[in-house]
């Protein structure tokens, strides 16, 4: 399961919960699979390429089907900073685990530089993971829940202020449309230090991540938000204003996604 952003470590650790606290490097990354290859490779990673990863200082965050897209796979992966993201890419990839699988992996994917390189919008806004969570190795299917992960484009110039825009008239709309925030993330701008894998640079993103135990829930909240006054007036407008045609992805988290509902 995953703690609300805004509960503190205290907080989780006094409701009897082990936590730990948000990777301050997130990768947000989009696999266009073969079609009717992706549960094949979904298997693969959950067995292969979750504890081997995670072994190296690498957090894997989380693991999805994509319920639009049906040849894509989305999963997040986190480090403590860029330094600690090169030397665990580099093990990694130059590892023999690596090694011996990446004909197999790679067989499965047409695309696989769709990344997005983030950071926590502000110290309280990344992920809360709380421990022992994850199902055991050889579970397959899909996990509970679905996760949202809204990314809006924003002015490059007016990155910090649409972060408090955010929190200050944005989120308390989310929240009283009934809406669990669990991250809010900013395009990290440093450079890329392990070439072999791409991000998309020059990128200047706002990313929130919100959790649904199904669909239908996830329309009643956007008929919820879409039918307050306040949001109806100004809020949504302005909102609009600030951004580019916002990208919501409805994942379906894996068996042994650690992010889900």
């Amino acid at each position: 399961m995953v703690a609300p952003s805004h509960a503190s470590e205290t907080e989780a650790k006094g409701r009897g919960q082990q936590v730990s606290t948000f990777s301050p490097i997130v990768e947000l990354r989009q696999y266009t699979l073969h079609p009717h290859r992706r549960d094949a490779f979904i298997d693969l990673f959950d067995r292969e390429f979750v504890e081997s990863q995670e072994a190296l200082g690498i957090k894997v965050i989380g693991q999805f089907r994509d319920l639009d897209e049906p040849t894509r796979f989305v999963w997040l992966r986190g480090f403590a900073d860029m330094a600690s993201r090169t030397a665990a890419l580099t093990a990694f990839y130059d590892g023999p685990l690596w090694k011996s699988l990446r004909d197999s992996a790679n067989a499965s994917i047409i695309d696989n530089d769709n990344v997005l390189l983030l950071r926590p919008a502000h110290p309280q806004a990344g992920f809360v993971l709380t421990q022992g969570a994850r199902p055991a190795a050889g579970i397959q299917g899909n996990g509970n829940g679905m996760v949202i992960a809204t990314v809006y484009h924003v002015d490059a110039a007016k990155e910090t202020e649409f972060i408090d825009f955010f929190d200050a008239k944005v989120a308390p709309e989310l929240v009283k449309a009934g809406v669990t925030i669990l991250a809010e993330l900013v395009s990290e701008h440093a450079v890329n230090t392990f070439g072999r894998l791409p991000v998309r640079e020059g990128e200047h993103v706002f990313v929130w991540f919100s959790r649904f135990p199904n669909l239908a829930a996830y329309e009643r909240f956007k008929t919820a938000l879409s039918q307050s006054p306040q949001w109806r007036e100004t809020i949504g407008a302005e909102l609009t204003s600030r951004i580019r045609e916002p990208q919501a992805l409805k994942l379906s988290p894996t068996a042994r996604s650690l992010l889900h509902d």
